[in-house]
């Protein structure tokens, strides 16, 4: 958890079963382990990365240090950027 790569794909042509068009991943860069959420819209990302730092806090204990994505649109936000600094999260 030291660091942990994320990043939302494009908008998929076909739809999943439950209307998702995108996906959010995040890989730990030490384990390579990797959690994939289900989008119906990109907008959705901030409420899914709640739930992964939440899940990964309880399970091993430890709290992302540095979250590393591309800089898209969904990463860049004065409202997302307060939250990780409230959560010492660079």
């Amino acid at each position: 958890m030291e660091i942990v790569h994320t990043n939302v794909c494009e908008p998929m042509r076909i739809t999943s079963h439950g209307g998702a068009r995108y996906f959010l991943t995040f890989i730990d860069d030490f384990s390579r382990k990797t959690h994939v959420y289900l989008l119906k819209a990109k907008g959705e990302m901030f409420e899914k990365f709640i739930q992964y730092k939440a899940l990964m806090e309880n399970k091993i204990g430890h709290k992302i240090k540095v979250l590393q994505s591309d800089n898209g649109g969904e990463f860049v936000s004065k409202f997302f950027d307060a939250f990780l600094a409230e959560c010492g999260i660079q």
